[in-house]
C-alpha cells in the first residue's frame, strides 16, 4: 500500500518487533509511578482514621463534619489539580508538571506525618490531593501520546496497574505498622496506644520514599512528542519517536501529528473547541465516562471498607485483613485487564463491567435486605471489584486518554479528570446520608440502577479505539455520524 496516499498504512503494516519496548516500558513506567502514588496517597487515611481521629479529638457523632472534612480534603486538593493541569500541561508540557505532581506528594507525605494540629493536617492533604489531580491526569495522557497504537491500551493500563499496586500497599503498610487494638478499647486508649501517637503518621510518611523516587526520575524521561510537536518542535519529537520505533516509524508519527494540528493552532490552548458542536459531544461522553468510573460505587468499599464490611456482619478485629484482600483480588484482576485490552477492545470490557456490576449490586443489595451475613456477601464484594478491576477502572483511563482530538487533549482530559474527581468527592459525601436513608440493600440497587443505564450508553455512544493511533480516532469522530 502506497504510504503517500494513506497516512495511516503505516501503522496498519507495523510489526511489533519495530518498537523497542524495552525503551517504551522504562518510560512509561515512571510516569506510571504517578499512579502508584495516587493510590497509596487516595487509601491510605482509610487505615489511619481511628487514630488519627482520636490524636485530634474529632471521634464521635458531634464531630461527623470534621471526620467527613479530614476523610475528603484531599478529593479538594484533587478537584483543583486537575483544573490546573490542562491549561498548564498544554502550555509547560506533561513532564515538568509529573515532576511538580512527585515534589507535592513528597512534601504532603512528609508533612501529613509531622502534623502538629488538625489545621496542619489537612493542609497537607490538600497538597497531596493537588499531586493525586495532576498526575491521575498526566500520567495516563503521557503514556497514551508516548506508546504506539497497537499496544497502547496495555501501556495505559500499567498506570491503573500501579494504582491497584498503591492502594495494596497502602493497605498492607497499614495492617504492618498497627498494633492490633482490642475491640473493647476506648478512644482514650487508643490516643495513648502507640498507634494513636505515632503509628499513624508512620502510614502516611512511608509514602515520601516513592514520592521522592518518582520526582528523580521523572528529571530522566522525555516529553511527550505529541506535545512537542504540537508546540513547533517536531525535530525534537522525531528523535524521541526514533528512538521508540526507528526512522520511519518517527517519520510517520510526525506526519499524522501535523495533520491534526493546523499552523496557527501550535501552541495555543484552545478551551473554546471544547464546546465545538462536533467536539463538545466527545467531552460530554469522556466526562460521562469519569463520573461513572466513579459512581459504580466500587470505591465506596475502599472509603468506607469498615461500615460495608460492619453492615455484612464482620467484626472490628477482621476488617483490616478483609480489606487486603479486596485489594489483593483488585490487583489480580488488573492484570487480567492488561492482558486483554487490546485483544478484546475497550468497548466490550465497558459493557461487560456495567452489566457485571448492575448484576453484582442487584444480588448485594438483595442480600443486605435480607440479612445475608459472612462468607456470602465478602464473596459478592470480591466479584465487585474483580469485575471493576479488568473493565472500568483501567479502561476508562484507557479511553479518556485518547479519544480527544491532539490540539486539546490537554484541555478536555483535565476536564473529563475534573469532573471525575468531583464525582469521587460527591460520591464519598454522600454515601453516609444514601445509607442512612436507604441501607445498604437501597443504596447498591442505586449503583446497580447507574450501571444498567451505562451500559446502554456505553453500547449506543462508545466507539471502538483498538488498535487505532490517535490521529486516526480524532478522524473517526469527524466523520458524518461521528461514530
Amino acid at each position: 500500500m502506497n504510504t503517500s496516499t494513506n497516512p495511516y498504512s503505516y501503522h496498519e503494516s507495523l510489526k511489533e518487533d519495530t518498537i523497542n519496548y524495552r525503551y517504551v516500558w522504562r518510560i512509561c513506567l515512571v510516569a506510571a509511578m504517578g499512579g502508584f502514588l495516587f493510590g497509596y496517597d487516595w487509601v491510605v487515611i482509610g487505615g489511619a482514621k481511628q487514630f488519627y481521629e482520636a490524636f485530634f479529638g474529632i471521634t464521635g457523632k458531634d464531630n461527623a463534619f470534621w471526620q467527613g472534612w479530614a476523610m475528603s480534603s484531599a478529593l479538594f486538593g484533587c478537584i483543583f489539580g486537575a483544573m490546573l493541569s490542562g491549561g498548564l500541561s498544554d502550555k509547560l508540557g506533561r513532564k515538568k508538571l509529573l515532576i511538580f505532581s512527585g515534589f507535592l506528594y513528597t512534601l504532603s507525605a512528609v508533612g501529613t506525618g509531622l502534623a502538629w494540629d488538625f489545621s496542619s493536617f489537612n493542609v497537607f492533604r490538600v497538597i497531596g490531593g493537588v499531586g493525586i489531580g495532576l498526575s491521575s491526569n498526566l500520567s495516563p495522557m503521557f503514556i497514551a501520546e508516548t506508546s504506539p497504537a497497537a499496544s497502547r491500551g496495555r501501556f495505559v493500563s500499567i498506570n491503573q496497574l500501579t494504582i491497584v499496586i498503591g492502594i495494596l500497599s497502602a493497605q498492607i503498610i497499614n495492617l504492618l505498622i498497627a498494633e492490633k487494638v482490642a475491640e473493647s478499647a476506648t478512644t482514650a486508649m487508643i490516643l495513648e496506644s502507640w498507634n494513636g501517637q505515632t503509628g499513624w503518621r508512620w502510614m502516611f510518611a512511608a509514602e515520601a520514599f516513592p514520592a521522592f523516587g518518582f520526582f528523580v526520575l521523572m528529571f530522566f524521561v522525555p516529553e511527550s512528542p505529541r506535545w512537542l510537536v504540537k508546540n513547533g518542535r517536531p525535530q525534537k519529537a522525531e528523535k524521541i519517536l526514533t528512538r521508540i520505533g526507528g526512522e520511519s516509524y518517527a517519520a510517520s508519527e510526525v506526519r499524522e501529528i501535523q495533520a491534526t494540528i493546523s499552523a496557527e493552532e501550535t501552541s495555543h490552548v484552545r478551551f473554546g473547541d471544547l464546546f465545538d458542536k462536533r467536539l463538545f459531544p466527545v467531552l460530554l461522553l469522556g466526562i460521562y465516562l469519569a463520573v461513572y468510573q466513579q459512581w459504580c460505587g466500587i470505591n465506596v468499599i475502599f472509603n468506607y471498607a469498615e461500615d460495608i464490611f460492619k453492615a455484612a456482619g464482620y467484626d472490628v478485629s477482621a476488617i483490616l485483613f478483609t480489606i487486603v484482600i479486596t485489594g489483593i483480588v483488585n490487583l489480580v484482576f488488573t492484570f487480567v485487564a492488561i492482558a486483554t485490552v487490546d485483544r478484546l477492545g475497550r468497548k466490550p470490557l465497558m459493557l461487560f463491567g456495567a452489566s457485571g456490576l448492575g448484576i453484582i449490586y442487584a444480588l448485594m443489595g438483595a442480600g443486605y435486605f435480607f440479612g445475608v451475613r459472612g462468607l456470602p456477601m465478602l464473596v459478592l464484594v470480591l466479584l465487585a471489584i474483580a469485575c471493576y478491576a479488568m473493565t472500568l477502572a483501567p479502561i476508562v483511563w484507557v479511553v479518556i486518554s485518547e479519544i480527544f482530538p491532539n490540539r486539546i487533549r490537554g484541555a478536555a482530559m483535565s476536564t473529563a479528570v475534573l469532573f471525575l474527581w468531583i464525582g469521587c468527592a460527591a460520591l464519598t459525601f454522600t454515601f453516609p446520608l444514601l445509607n442512612a436513608a436507604f441501607q445498604a440493600s437501597g443504596t447498591f440497587w442505586i449503583y446497580g440502577a447507574i450501571s444498567v443505564v451505562s451500559f446502554f450508553v456505553i453500547y449506543r455512544f462508545l466507539p471502538e479505539t483498538k488498535g487505532k493511533s490517535l490521529e486516526q480516532i480524532e478522524a473517526q469522530w469527524s466523520g458524518p455520524t461521528g461514530t
